[in-house]
């Protein structure tokens, strides 16, 4: 049933060790440089333009820097002709004011006219209340992840998987942090579907290794993790590609809005089935689980039970 090649828990402490270099690169570049705060968190205006022929974005981008806007971001929005215009809040500058004078400086010094699509304003009340819910559904899901695990599996292997979907999280934000990529709603959306994706693999793993405890009787608890890791390792495998094809065809296909989507995707998908198999279990195994924790209780008496 079990097949036992590969020893992921004897090299438990080089896969550690490794983890916690990312994990101190991660919290040090969180921690001095922080997060790019995109207007969702941060407030500002949401301009989206139209042209009737391609949009030449770096021609865009330096109208706007002449134009007095050096801060704005610009990307393609579902076509080339769309484009999405982001400005940081301006004291004493409504939102409507904002967007006659940027659609003012790209008509005129522009080659191509653009024309009004929509405008949208975020005001820093409301970026505030956005990252503070943001933050408490990271918060909430992971004390519903603790709580799931503990009522199906056993607590060791409970705070094993909390340990790894931190590791995940915080690791793919330090990627954000050291790269410079800016996190608004979509990538905080990712980030919580992360979650989901990274426990699903978790959960497999773990339910493999409950098994193997009460089936095996003849080998220690650290064989017996290695050999369900082993039997999963196809599937998990399997899987991860599956998504990181799709991620992918998302990342060059979707356009520049969806990027940060699927850069959370894409580095959470590898650090997740990562932290599945090198991080979730040998955190239960330092834990000290053992197969006495899963084994189904006997009940009293039970012996008795068939006689008449």
């Amino acid at each position: 049933m079990f097949n036992n090649d590969i020893n992921f828990l004897g090299n438990r402490n080089i896969f550690i060790t490794f983890s916690s270099i990312l994990m101190v690169i991660a919290i040090a570049s969180l921690a001095t440089k922080g997060l790019k705060m995109g207007i969702d968190f941060t407030g500002g205006t949401l301009i989206e333009v139209g042209y009737q022929e391609t949009a030449d974005l770096n021609a865009l981008r330096d109208t706007l820097a002449q134009g007095g806007f050096a801060g704005a971001t610009v990307q393609h929005f579902g076509s080339t002709k769309d484009v999405l215009i982001r400005l940081q809040l301006e004291e004493g500058v409504s939102g409507s004011e904002l967007s006659d004078q940027v659609l003012a400086t790209i008509n005129k010094n522009g080659k191509a006219q653009a024309s009004l699509r929509r405008v949208e304003f975020v005001g820093p009340q409301v970026g505030d209340d956005l990252a503070e819910d943001g933050f408490l559904a990271l918060l909430y899901s992971t004390i519903a992840i603790l709580i799931y695990i503990a009522w199906r599996f056993e607590w060791k292997f409970s705070l094993g998987a909390v340990i790894a979907t931190f590791h995940d999280v915080i690791v793919t934000l330090g990627v954000f942090s050291v790269l410079g990529l800016e996190f608004d709603l979509t990538v905080l959306a990712a980030l919580l579907a992360l979650i989901g994706y990274s426990l699903n693999d978790t959960i497999v793993i773990y339910d493999r290794i409950r098994e193997g405890f009460r089936q095996i009787r003849d080998k220690s608890t650290e064989e017996i993790m290695n050999m369900s890791v082993n039997v999963t390792l196809s599937r998990t495998i399997m899987t991860s590609v599956t998504v990181l094809l799709v991620l992918v065809s998302l990342f060059f296909l979707g356009g520049e809005v969806l990027q940060g989507f699927s850069i959370v995707l894409l580095f959470g998908v590898l650090f997740g089935t990562y932290s599945s198999i090198f991080i979730a279990s040998p955190a239960a195994l330092m834990l000290g689980v053992s197969p006495a924790d899963l084994m189904t209780p006997v009940k009293e008496g039970a012996d008795f039970d068939g006689l008449p």
